[in-house]
Protein backbone atom coordinates (compact mmCIF):
# COMPACT_ATOMS: atom_id res chain seq x y z
CA UNK A 1 0.00 0.00 0.00
CA UNK A 2 1.46 3.36 -1.02
CA UNK A 3 1.61 6.26 1.43
CA UNK A 4 -1.23 8.32 -0.16
CA UNK A 5 -3.69 5.42 -0.01
CA UNK A 6 -2.67 4.60 3.58
CA UNK A 7 -3.33 8.20 4.61
CA UNK A 8 -6.79 8.08 3.03
CA UNK A 9 -7.71 4.97 5.03
CA UNK A 10 -6.47 6.52 8.28
CA UNK A 11 -8.42 9.71 7.60
CA UNK A 12 -11.60 7.73 6.91
CA UNK A 13 -11.26 5.99 10.29
CA UNK A 14 -10.93 9.35 12.07
CA UNK A 15 -7.28 8.85 13.00
CA UNK A 16 -5.24 12.02 13.06
CA UNK A 17 -2.16 11.78 10.98
CA UNK A 18 1.01 13.54 12.11
CA UNK A 19 3.38 14.50 9.41
CA UNK A 20 7.00 14.82 10.34
CA UNK A 21 8.62 18.15 9.64
CA UNK A 22 12.05 16.55 9.54
CA UNK A 23 13.76 16.73 6.19
CA UNK A 24 13.13 13.74 4.03
CA UNK A 25 16.81 13.02 3.79
CA UNK A 26 18.64 12.36 7.05
CA UNK A 27 22.29 13.34 6.89
CA UNK A 28 24.64 10.45 7.27
CA UNK A 29 26.87 10.39 10.33
CA UNK A 30 30.54 9.65 9.89
CA UNK A 31 31.25 5.95 9.86
CA UNK A 32 32.31 4.52 13.20
CA UNK A 33 35.90 3.51 13.55
CA UNK A 34 36.93 -0.06 14.24
CA UNK A 35 38.62 0.97 17.50
CA UNK A 36 36.54 -0.07 20.56
CA UNK A 37 35.71 2.75 22.96
CA UNK A 38 37.45 0.86 25.79
CA UNK A 39 40.70 0.94 23.83
CA UNK A 40 40.43 4.65 23.22
CA UNK A 41 40.31 5.39 26.98
CA UNK A 42 43.71 5.14 28.73
CA UNK A 43 43.75 2.07 30.95
CA UNK A 44 45.19 2.29 34.49
CA UNK A 45 47.65 -0.58 35.18
CA UNK A 46 46.49 -2.89 38.01
CA UNK A 47 49.48 -1.94 40.18
CA UNK A 48 48.79 1.79 39.89
CA UNK A 49 45.08 1.20 40.50
CA UNK A 50 45.91 -0.78 43.63
CA UNK A 51 48.09 2.06 44.89
CA UNK A 52 45.21 4.49 44.39
CA UNK A 53 42.84 2.18 46.25
CA UNK A 54 45.20 1.98 49.21
CA UNK A 55 45.83 5.73 49.24
CA UNK A 56 42.08 6.41 49.41
CA UNK A 57 41.12 3.53 51.69
CA UNK A 58 38.57 4.14 54.45
CA UNK A 59 37.80 0.51 55.32
CA UNK A 60 38.77 0.86 58.99
CA UNK A 61 39.21 3.59 61.59
CA UNK A 62 42.97 3.87 61.00
CA UNK A 63 42.15 6.17 58.09
CA UNK A 64 41.09 8.76 60.66
CA UNK A 65 44.47 8.95 62.41
CA UNK A 66 47.01 8.24 59.67
CA UNK A 67 49.18 10.87 58.02
CA UNK A 68 49.92 8.77 54.95
CA UNK A 69 49.22 5.25 53.80
CA UNK A 70 52.29 3.05 53.36
CA UNK A 71 51.77 0.95 50.24
CA UNK A 72 55.32 -0.40 50.02
CA UNK A 73 58.50 0.30 48.08
CA UNK A 74 60.86 -1.51 45.77
CA UNK A 75 60.57 -3.64 42.66
CA UNK A 76 57.07 -4.91 41.85
CA UNK A 77 58.69 -7.74 39.85
CA UNK A 78 60.98 -8.74 42.72
CA UNK A 79 61.91 -12.32 43.63
CA UNK A 80 62.05 -11.32 47.30
CA UNK A 81 59.01 -9.98 49.17
CA UNK A 82 59.48 -8.71 52.72
CA UNK A 83 56.34 -8.28 54.83
CA UNK A 84 56.41 -6.52 58.16
CA UNK A 85 53.75 -5.74 60.73
CA UNK A 86 52.62 -2.12 60.34
CA UNK A 87 53.96 1.38 59.73
CA UNK A 88 55.44 3.25 62.69
CA UNK A 89 55.69 6.99 63.23
CA UNK A 90 58.49 7.60 60.71
CA UNK A 91 56.79 5.40 58.11
CA UNK A 92 53.51 7.24 58.63
CA UNK A 93 55.26 10.56 58.08
CA UNK A 94 57.22 9.52 54.99
CA UNK A 95 54.81 7.00 53.42
CA UNK A 96 57.59 4.38 53.17
CA UNK A 97 58.09 1.12 55.07
CA UNK A 98 61.02 0.44 57.39
CA UNK A 99 62.68 3.82 57.76
CA UNK A 100 64.58 5.16 60.76
CA UNK A 101 67.11 3.05 62.66
CA UNK A 102 65.25 -0.22 62.10
CA UNK A 103 65.06 0.55 58.38
CA UNK A 104 68.79 1.20 58.23
CA UNK A 105 69.47 -2.15 59.85
CA UNK A 106 67.13 -3.87 57.39
CA UNK A 107 69.02 -2.24 54.53
CA UNK A 108 72.28 -3.65 55.94
CA UNK A 109 70.71 -7.09 56.30
CA UNK A 110 69.72 -6.99 52.64
CA UNK A 111 73.18 -5.81 51.64
CA UNK A 112 74.70 -8.76 53.49
CA UNK A 113 72.66 -11.03 51.19
CA UNK A 114 73.78 -9.17 48.08
CA UNK A 115 70.43 -7.41 47.73
CA UNK A 116 69.20 -3.84 47.94
CA UNK A 117 65.92 -2.13 48.73
CA UNK A 118 65.53 -1.41 45.02
CA UNK A 119 65.71 -5.09 44.03
CA UNK A 120 63.21 -6.42 46.60
CA UNK A 121 59.72 -5.30 47.55
CA UNK A 122 58.97 -4.28 51.14
CA UNK A 123 55.50 -3.82 52.59
CA UNK A 124 53.42 -4.53 55.72
CA UNK A 125 50.33 -6.56 56.52
CA UNK A 126 48.48 -3.29 57.17
CA UNK A 127 49.04 -0.03 55.32
CA UNK A 128 48.23 2.54 58.05
CA UNK A 129 49.91 3.24 61.37
CA UNK A 130 48.02 2.07 64.48
CA UNK A 131 47.88 4.82 67.13
CA UNK A 132 50.86 4.77 69.52
CA UNK A 133 52.30 1.89 67.46
CA UNK A 134 50.02 -0.64 69.15
CA UNK A 135 49.55 -4.10 67.65
CA UNK A 136 47.09 -4.19 64.73
CA UNK A 137 43.55 -5.23 65.59
CA UNK A 138 41.95 -8.20 63.86
CA UNK A 139 39.49 -6.06 61.91
CA UNK A 140 42.32 -3.83 60.69
CA UNK A 141 44.27 -6.82 59.41
CA UNK A 142 41.16 -8.18 57.70
CA UNK A 143 40.45 -4.81 56.07
CA UNK A 144 43.94 -4.70 54.56
CA UNK A 145 44.20 -8.37 53.63
CA UNK A 146 42.76 -7.93 50.14
CA UNK A 147 45.42 -5.33 49.34
CA UNK A 148 48.20 -7.64 50.48
CA UNK A 149 46.78 -10.55 48.49
CA UNK A 150 46.67 -8.39 45.36
CA UNK A 151 50.28 -7.38 45.91
CA UNK A 152 51.21 -11.05 46.22
CA UNK A 153 49.32 -11.90 43.03
CA UNK A 154 51.01 -9.15 41.01
CA UNK A 155 54.55 -9.57 42.36
CA UNK A 156 54.54 -13.38 42.41
CA UNK A 157 57.71 -13.56 44.52
CA UNK A 158 59.97 -16.58 44.68
CA UNK A 159 60.31 -16.22 48.46
CA UNK A 160 58.65 -14.28 51.29
CA UNK A 161 60.35 -13.03 54.44
CA UNK A 162 57.93 -12.55 57.33
CA UNK A 163 59.62 -9.83 59.36
CA UNK A 164 58.79 -10.13 63.04
CA UNK A 165 56.37 -12.09 65.20
CA UNK A 166 53.09 -10.39 64.32
CA UNK A 167 53.71 -10.56 60.58
CA UNK A 168 54.68 -14.23 60.84
CA UNK A 169 51.70 -15.20 63.01
CA UNK A 170 49.28 -13.31 60.76
CA UNK A 171 50.58 -14.70 57.49
CA UNK A 172 50.75 -18.26 58.81
CA UNK A 173 47.50 -17.99 60.81
CA UNK A 174 49.05 -19.27 64.01
CA UNK A 175 49.68 -18.15 67.57
CA UNK A 176 52.97 -20.04 67.80
CA UNK A 177 55.78 -17.91 69.25
CA UNK A 178 58.53 -16.62 67.01
CA UNK A 179 61.01 -19.11 68.43
CA UNK A 180 58.87 -21.94 67.10
CA UNK A 181 58.40 -20.35 63.67
CA UNK A 182 61.92 -19.35 62.71
CA UNK A 183 64.57 -21.78 61.51
CA UNK A 184 62.27 -23.61 59.07
CA UNK A 185 60.70 -23.06 55.67
CA UNK A 186 56.94 -22.50 55.67
CA UNK A 187 54.55 -22.30 52.72
CA UNK A 188 52.19 -19.46 51.84
CA UNK A 189 50.08 -20.07 48.74
CA UNK A 190 52.80 -22.31 47.29
CA UNK A 191 55.50 -19.72 47.96
CA UNK A 192 58.26 -20.55 50.47
CA UNK A 193 58.19 -18.31 53.54
CA UNK A 194 60.99 -17.80 56.06
CA UNK A 195 60.44 -16.02 59.38
CA UNK A 196 63.09 -13.51 60.45
CA UNK A 197 63.55 -11.24 63.44
CA UNK A 198 62.25 -7.70 63.19
CA UNK A 199 65.20 -5.27 62.92
CA UNK A 200 63.74 -3.16 65.75
CA UNK A 201 64.03 -6.23 68.00
CA UNK A 202 67.61 -6.83 66.89
CA UNK A 203 68.53 -3.27 67.83
CA UNK A 204 67.42 -4.10 71.38
CA UNK A 205 68.90 -7.61 71.40
CA UNK A 206 72.30 -7.52 69.74
CA UNK A 207 73.04 -11.06 70.90
CA UNK A 208 70.36 -12.39 68.52
CA UNK A 209 72.10 -11.11 65.39
CA UNK A 210 73.81 -14.46 64.90
CA UNK A 211 70.42 -16.20 64.77
CA UNK A 212 69.15 -13.51 62.43
CA UNK A 213 71.98 -14.23 60.01
CA UNK A 214 71.15 -17.93 60.17
CA UNK A 215 67.58 -17.13 59.14
CA UNK A 216 68.79 -15.05 56.21
CA UNK A 217 71.11 -17.85 55.13
CA UNK A 218 68.17 -20.26 55.23
CA UNK A 219 66.23 -17.92 52.97
CA UNK A 220 69.14 -17.66 50.51
CA UNK A 221 69.52 -21.44 50.42
CA UNK A 222 65.79 -21.84 49.85
CA UNK A 223 65.61 -19.50 46.88
CA UNK A 224 68.75 -21.02 45.40
CA UNK A 225 67.16 -24.47 45.49
CA UNK A 226 64.07 -23.14 43.73
CA UNK A 227 66.25 -21.77 40.93
CA UNK A 228 68.28 -24.97 40.42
Amino acid sequence: MDDSLRLQYLDAMGIDVWVSRMPSEIPQLPAATDTPISNAIPQIPPWDLLQLDVANCTKCTLCETRTRTVFGTGNKNADWLLIGEAPGQHEDEQGKPFVGNAGQLLTEMLRAMGLSRETVFITNIIKCRPPRNRDPHVDEVQSCNAYLQQQLAIIQPKIILAVGRIAAQTLLNTDMPLAGLRGKVHNLNNTPLVVVYHPAYLLRSLSEKRKAWQDLQLAMQTIKKSED
